[in-house]
């Protein structure tokens, strides 16, 4: 990887960027798990602009020098603490998430924290791992993106 990834706190300048990058087809068939009308960019910026003012949520954009190429965040379900992150697809497989990952866990305190996976998505998997998660489990859940149910395996920092 030529440069290693910056994380810098999510601006609603940046919600039209990372909102392009879960239009890609085979990114949002990884990720499964979508909100049901991924094209709303209104809702998508409406959503995410209320999570920017939410404490229970920490998010960051991912930069490579000038260029915004992901994004990572915690955020909480039922109380339970939880980790998501997306990379544009142009920017896989260069080690960015992992890098990210390794990068935003000591920004991060709460523990457990928990990241969810589609069954297939064995990239995540292995960022997750990488990151020193555990595999604690497996659920099963409507995937929006897939218009199906499918596994995802649970994984576990503590």
């Amino acid at each position: 990887m030529p440069h290693r990834p910056v994380l810098r706190p999510t601006k609603a300048s940046d919600l039209d960027v990372l909102f392009h990058f879960q239009l890609d087809p085979e990114a949002t068939y990884l990720a499964a798990f979508t909100p049901k009308d991924r094209t709303d960019r209104d809702a998508y910026v409406a959503r995410f602009t209320a999570y920017l003012q939410d404490p229970t949520i920490r998010m960051q954009t991912i930069w490579i020098e000038e260029t915004i190429v992901g994004s990572i965040a915690k955020f909480e379900v039922e109380g339970e603490a939880e980790i998501t992150y997306w990379i544009d697809r142009p920017f896989w497989g260069r080690g960015i998430a992992t890098a990210a990952l390794a990068t935003f866990l000591p920004l991060e305190k709460a523990r457990p924290l928990l990241g969810r996976v589609a069954f297939d998505n064995i990239g995540s998997q292995k960022v997750l791992e990488r990151g020193g998660f555990t595999r604690i489990g497996v659920d099963k859940g409507f995937a929006q993106a897939r218009q199906t149910e499918i596994e995802e395996f649970i994984y576990q920092l503590l």
